[in-house]
């Protein structure tokens, strides 16, 4: 891995009570890395953050930020970190510039030496000609952007995203990862998010970590955690009052597990293209049509449900707050 940018260490955070939130968890993130935390609500996630930008001070354990002791050095930490709530956090009685300017002075910065880095930021992300309008104005990507440029105004090294995009419709979305892959390539910031939406997981994190009851139960880049769910499954579906063709479809060869829901079965395999003809085969044997049949690639809703034994899509809408979901393919960038 790249140098480590977050090295957190038997990170436990214990609240009046006797309340576990984070237990003894451990994980690092390399220098220019993007990195997905995921987990069910309450998990843990927010917690976590709360320790590693300094907000919340751990209970026993070690995380170090930018090579930095979040307990014991938190303003050093602080200055090297930005971080992108999960409610919006612009003042909307100022304008644009005027809460960049803001938070350019709470980070130490001389307006002479802000200000051409607010016109820079104003313009990438396509806020110039909003810049001296108030921000209760904004629409919600706009005040999303805003945020962000907000939260790099003093070129962090790292930079936290907790839900950034939720309540954004797929355009905004998509907009955002734009101004995050573009400040990645040219500023080669670390990012640590969490989301609501695997889409953003799976097109744009490296590795990903998933925590659940305070505790990190998987690890590993997309395709690695993918691969704990066994493969592809093959679905079949049968004319309505078909036979029973389970025996016929499990004696299949490359045939790991087959179950019945009705008319439809699912068949588990390492490699789904290469057994669907050997699966059509054997129900023309048995004399019964097939109506469909479709490949599933392991995802990671899979992995998650699995793991946590709930599914990642009904966590996204618990708080009521997620726009509706849709296909989102961001382009690539750093």
């Amino acid at each position: 891995m790249a140098e480590e940018a977050i090295g957190v260490e038997h990170l436990e955070k214990v609240y009046p009570g006797g309340v576990r939130a984070v237990q003894g968890i451990s994980f690092s993130v390399g220098s220019g890395e993007l990195f997905g935390f995921l987990g069910p609500n309450g998990a843990g996630k927010t917690t976590t953050i709360s320790m590693l930008t300094t907000l919340l001070r751990p209970t026993s354990g070690r995380a170090l930020v930018a090579g930095i002791d979040v307990a014991t050095r938190p303003r050093e930490v602080r200055s090297r970190i930005g971080l992108v709530f999960q409610d919006s956090t612009a003042d909307g009685e100022l304008t644009g510039r005027e809460n960049m300017e803001l938070a350019a002075g709470l980070f130490g910065m001389s307006l002479r030496e802000a200000r051409a880095q607010i016109d820079d930021l104003l313009a990438s992300m396509d806020l110039a000609d909003a810049a001296d309008r108030r921000v209760k104005g904004y629409s919600g990507g706009m005040k999303r952007r805003l945020e962000l440029a907000v939260a790099v105004v003093h070129t962090p090294q790292i930079l936290f995203l907790d839900e950034p995009t939720i309540g954004l419709d797929p355009q905004g979305r998509a907009g955002f990862w734009e101004y995050i892959q573009r400040l990645r390539k040219e500023k080669q910031v670390t990012i640590f998010m969490t989301t609501h939406y695997l889409d953003e997981v799976e097109n744009l994190c490296e590795r990903v970590a998933i925590i659940d009851h305070g505790k990190i139960v998987a690890m590993g880049t997309n395709d690695a955690l993918k691969e704990r769910v066994g493969g592809d499954e093959v679905e079949v579906r049968l004319a309505a009052g078909a036979p029973d063709l389970t025996g016929e479809l499990t004696a299949v060869d490359g045939a790991r597990e087959v179950t019945r829901d009705g008319s439809v079965y699912h068949v588990k395999t390492p490699r789904g293209e290469t057994l669907v003809p050997s699966l059509v085969k054997a129900c023309d044997r048995a004399g019964v049509a097939v109506e469909g049949i479709r490949v599933l690639r392991p995802s990671l809703d899979r992995v998650f449900l699995g793991l946590t034994g709930r599914a990642y899509r009904e966590e996204g809408y618990d708080e009521g707050r997620a726009s509706s979901s849709s296909a989102f393919t961001p382009r690539r960038g750093g």
